[in-house]
């Protein structure tokens, strides 16, 4: 064999080896685990962070991700931690920064690269800074049909934690359903100023039923304790607690955050992230949110007025019915 040949040999050999080495590379990068991280304000059981940190070890249970968090951040503490996550590679963020939006958002602006998706009442900040909230007003809509239906005193007591706009929306949706079927209905509204407090709102639950209220919206974690203690009737709120009150909960407006968590890792792996508002993916036509099985009370809600729920629900997911946005902070109309 001619040196020509060996030489020719070789560098075919060696060529087919680096080619090799390359592809599997790439096929590496291609299935490498986005580091996704998140930071929450409250304990991971609080309705609406449960929802984030559901979807996101949901996607770590798919292998699509790798995935750190930290619950019951402090304000003051919040940038520190976001930059911490930023710093040691996190590509992705999410969180909620309702009470830190100035900081957060400069720390997106120091970490360009880093896509964070938090939610916030505010806009998108370009190139990197997505927001979201729980847009579930259409099941709320529905919930408060079947609570107006349910009351016998034509009182509803709500409790939520901050008149924000995350919050008013769905109050002020609960009410429109209810006096969709019920225009006797009257309302007592209490915000507690915090996240988490079940006592506080176990307390404030307590006044309204002495007032004669007997459906309780539990925008916050306390009120359906309440509820059961008192023989009364609540609605949820984000997630379904019915198994827990199997006697108190009528219904619940569901929060589902898997089409939005889903859609930012995937614009993330795609190099197509940008900044955008993530808060119409919570809607029904997105299976963004749902109003839950009537389950224990399947016999208990009165069959006309199930009727006009489903057929409210199937106009809202026709596009043939909108339920108004209304972001402005609810009053009680309670004498």
């Amino acid at each position: 064999m001619s040196s020509r040949r060996l030489f020719t040999g070789h560098l075919l050999a060696t060529s087919l080896a680096i080619a090799s080495t390359l592809g599997f590379a790439g096929s590496a990068l291609a299935q490498a685990k986005l580091k996704v991280a998140a930071i929450y304000t409250v304990p991971y059981e609080q309705q609406w962070v449960s929802r984030i940190h559901q979807a996101l070890k949901a996607a770590e249970a798919r292998g699509e991700i790798e995935y750190k968090s930290s619950e019951n951040v402090a304000n003051a503490d919040y940038e520190r931690v976001m930059r911490e996550y930023a710093t040691g590679g996190s590509q992705l963020v999410f969180g909620e920064v309702f009470g830190v939006e100035a900081a957060a958002r400069k720390v997106a602006k120091d970490f360009p690269k880093t896509a964070f998706v938090m939610g916030s009442s505010g806009k998108p900040q370009a190139p990197n800074f997505s927001v979201f909230d729980n847009y579930i007003q259409e099941p709320a809509y529905l919930t408060g049909m079947i609570a107006g239906g349910m009351t016998k005193t034509n009182k509803i007591g709500m409790v939520g934690g901050f008149p924000i706009p995350e919050v008013n929306r769905l109050m002020h949706a609960l009410m429109a359903g209810a006096k969709e079927v019920n225009p006797k209905v009257e309302f007592t509204i209490t915000f507690i100023n915090s996240w988490f407090d079940p006592p506080k709102a176990k307390e404030a639950t307590f006044a309204m039923i002495e007032k004669g209220a007997d459906v309780l919206y539990a925008e916050r974690i306390g009120v359906s304790d309440a509820a059961k203690e008192r023989g009364k009737l609540a609605i949820g709120n984000v997630i379904d607690t019915q198994p827990q009150y199997p006697d108190t909960v009528v219904a619940s407006a569901l929060w589902h955050m898997e089409p939005s968590v889903d859609r930012a890792i995937k614009l993330v792996k795609e190099g197509k992230f940008t900044a955008e508002d993530y808060g119409p993916y919570s809607l029904m036509k997105h299976k963004g949110s749902s109003l839950a099985p009537l389950g224990t009370f399947e016999k208990k809600v009165p069959a006309d007025l199930a009727a006009k729920v489903k057929a409210r629900e199937a106009d809202i997911l026709a596009g043939k019915f909108t339920v108004k946005v209304d972001d402005s902070q609810p009053k009680s109309t309670a004498k």
